[in-house]
């Protein structure tokens, strides 16, 4: 079971506009599905071969994972560095680990997180 919704909208109103103008984390810059506006939302990020891999924290059912299914794709800003993510897809607990270099800590077993998005880089 992911975190609790209500968490999350403490977050999103409390802690994420502080994250994203500390700028030390990585943000993912998005357009919603129905507003067509643009968001930004800070995130672990972890890079794996070809792309990057996000921890689904709140589930599938994020604005943010939503956002992303619906339009297939995303910028992805790291380090002052914009880069474009395509080809969105949700991926298991299994493929989440086996793509994970070594060293990446797992979730803790304890929030029960099973689903993961990972997108690709476009490259060229």
């Amino acid at each position: 079971m992911p975190m609790p919704k209500w968490w999350g909208h403490i977050n999103k109103r409390v802690f994420n506009p502080r994250a994203v103008a500390g700028g030390k984390w990585p943000v993912l810059i998005h357009v919603g599905r129905v507003s067509g506006a643009t968001y930004r939302t800070p995130l672990d990020a972890h890079p794996v071969e070809g792309g990057y891999l996000f921890v689904l924290v709140y589930g599938s059912r994020s604005d943010w994972v939503r956002n992303i299914l619906a339009t297939g794709r995303a910028r992805l800003r790291v380090d002052g560095k914009e880069m474009e993510l395509t080809a969105p897809r949700l991926v298991g607990r299994d493929e989440a680990f086996q793509a994970l270099p070594a060293g990446v800590a797992r979730p803790p077993k304890v929030l029960r997180i099973t689903e993961f998005l990972r997108m690709d880089l476009v490259t060229g």
